[in-house]
């Protein structure tokens, strides 16, 4: 396991173990992320095996911006209000896959996805743009908020972003939309209310 700085020297080789298919463990305003490049898919199936998951449920994306997402999901009308004002920040949206994407990410159907509000990913993804961004734990195990536990816990990462202890501002919460309607699927640290105000 390679460990790196959120520095310029580091986010080079993060790059560089990005356009390899490596895995890659980095801090967010949530949790530490585990991820890769998301059209990889032996990078991908490699993620499910580390962390001990069945290869239904497909993995949320990490952006750098709604600009970058745009390019793989659909926003509808709530889901631009919700962009512009949560974004970058704790909510992850569920949105349909673009077709001329779906050969690429896996069949149709909806992607969670979301802009992360820390500055060491978003300067990843400025330079990756896309990147799998699920919890850096095995299946069913706490979420990790330290870089010396992805270590001893996820060894089998190549390389890990040392960004330390994260001060986490809650879980995102996970929405999707029912027509028009909004269901939240995952409780987080923006209520259902705050989002409702904007709408």
């Amino acid at each position: 396991m390679n460990i790196v700085n959120c520095d310029k020297n580091g986010i080079n080789k993060i790059v560089n173990a990005y356009e390899n298919g490596q895995i890659i463990a980095y801090p967010t305003d949530t949790v530490y992320g585990i991820g890769c490049n998301p059209f990889n898919k032996d990078s991908v199936s490699r993620i499910y095996d580390i962390k001990n998951r069945e290869g239904e449920k497909r993995f949320p994306i990490l952006g750098f911006s709604k600009k970058e997402l745009e390019k793989i999901v659909q926003f509808n009308t709530i889901a631009e209000k919700i962009s512009e004002k949560f974004w970058p920040g704790q909510i992850t949206m569920l949105l349909p896959i673009r077709k001329e994407i779906t050969h690429r990410i896996s069949n149709n159907g909806k992607l969670a996805v979301r802009v992360p509000n820390n500055e060491c990913v978003l300067s990843i993804l400025e330079k990756c743009k896309l990147i799998v961004g699920t919890s850096a734990n095995i299946s069913g195990e706490k979420s990790i908020l330290d870089s010396d536990e992805c270590k001893t816990k996820i060894p089998e990462i190549d390389i890990l972003v040392n960004g330390g202890k994260i001060t986490s501002l809650g879980e995102s919460t996970i929405i999707d939309f029912i027509g028009d309607q909004l269901k939240v699927i995952r409780a987080g640290s923006i209520s259902k209310q705050d989002i409702e105000k904007i709408l």
